[in-house]
């Protein structure tokens, strides 16, 4: 079963992908999409989901987990991060995915014990529960593996498998 986790943003989109086989989890990817500021918004969201794209043909994760938005003070960087989360649920389904969507402190939750966790704990657990020694960097990319693997432990065993295998037959 592979999950693609995605920390939306437009600035900097962070994704990362993990792999589950029974019990291990292993990390495939993590890294930034980046789109420049100085572009114009309809450029950006088209690079985004270029990238996106590219992403979900590169790694064909079974499900793609998405952190939503709930709330920010700036209202325009609000707009833009749903704008971008729009780009990727869409090209999820498109490509056959399933998409889930969570919110900040189900994914602290799942992975670090509780909801009111900080940056530096998610990433040292995320770190922890993949055997990862180095820190991953940016913040964007260690939040988008976190993503993917509070889906991974929230999704039902059966489910995850009937998923994984049909997708396989489709391959």
């Amino acid at each position: 079963m592979f999950v693609l986790g995605i920390d939306p943003g437009l600035t900097r989109c962070g994704y990362g992908v993990v792999a589950r086989e029974g019990r291990t989890l292993r990390a495939e990817a993590a890294g930034v999409v980046r789109t420049p500021a100085t572009s114009d918004l309809p450029r950006r969201l088209a690079d985004l989901q270029r990238e996106v794209r590219g992403l979900i043909d590169q790694y064909r994760p079974d499900e793609v987990a998405i952190e939503r938005v709930l709330f920010q003070a700036n209202t325009r960087t609000a707009m833009q991060t749903g704008q971008a989360s729009g780009v990727v649920m869409a090209e999820a389904a498109a490509a056959g995915c399933g998409v889930a969507l969570y919110s900040p402190n189900e994914v602290k939750s799942a992975v670090a014990g509780w909801g009111g966790a900080d940056k530096d704990q998610v990433e040292r657990m995320v770190r922890t529960q993949l055997g990862i020694d180095a820190p991953l960097r940016p913040s964007d990319a260690a939040d988008a593996v976190a993503v993917a693997l509070c889906h991974l432990a929230t999704l039902p065993t059966g489910r995850a498998v009937a998923r994984a295998t049909a997708k396989a037959v489709l391959r």
